[in-house]
């Protein structure tokens, strides 16, 4: 009985995330209220508040399901630590498929689109958490790059890491506003092989 019990509030749990991702993607977070979640989900508002403090509580575990760390991205491929620009191509690669996916699509573009400056949500702030966790994993690898020979010797790892954060961002927020306008998986790994190529050493001649 208590094992059903608990599979029962974790289907709850799930069903009102489900709930919230849907009614912030169609009206944004600010205008949204846990009223209206709850109804979406075919529950109480006592259902939301036995699982989540608040809306800023509920928020942050909707973010929480797609939360992607690069480190783990990287592990997920198996690639070889070994090839460091490797890596990041993988986990990049990785990426991609997963913000393709529904879920991941239609959270992201809430926070970075539909999600205001609000009580005790502060969107850029969590933007810039989730920025910083990949410019560190970034520069891991570019460190490690450096040190195997395979960066360019004009291109420190810092400054590699700022341009594909960079070329990523730009990326991410224009699929986003309109996921039909192009492929990401396509139009994003053409942008990261770039990149990689620019910024690696050219293999000796001879």
């Amino acid at each position: 009985m208590a094992r059903r019990t608990k599979a029962e509030a974790e289907a709850t749990r799930a069903a009102l995330l489900d709930a919230a991702e849907e009614v912030f993607f169609e009206k944004g977070v600010a205008r949204t209220s846990l009223e209206q979640i709850a109804r979406h989900a075919g529950l109480t508002r006592g259902a939301v508040y036995w699982h989540f403090r608040n809306k800023a509580d509920l928020f942050r575990a909707m973010m929480d399901r797609v939360r992607m760390p690069f480190e783990e991205l990287v592990e997920e491929t198996e690639a070889d630590k070994d090839a460091p620009l490797e890596a990041i191509r993988l986990g990049c690669q990785l990426g991609f498929r997963r913000l393709e996916q529904p879920l991941h699509r239609r959270v992201h573009a809430i926070l970075l689109h539909r999600c205001e400056f609000f009580s005790d949500i502060d969107p850029q702030a969590m933007q810039a958490e989730m920025a910083s966790e990949c410019l560190d994993a970034l520069l891991d690898y570019f460190n490690a790059a450096r040190d195997r020979g395979l960066l360019r010797d004009d291109v420190s790892p810092e400054l590699a890491t700022r341009l594909l954060q960079t070329v990523l961002s730009g990326l991410y927020h224009d699929w986003l506003r309109d996921p039909e306008a192009f492929s990401l998986s396509e139009q994003g790994m053409a942008l990261v092989d770039a990149q990689l190529t620019l910024l690696g050493r050219a293999p000796a001649s001879g």
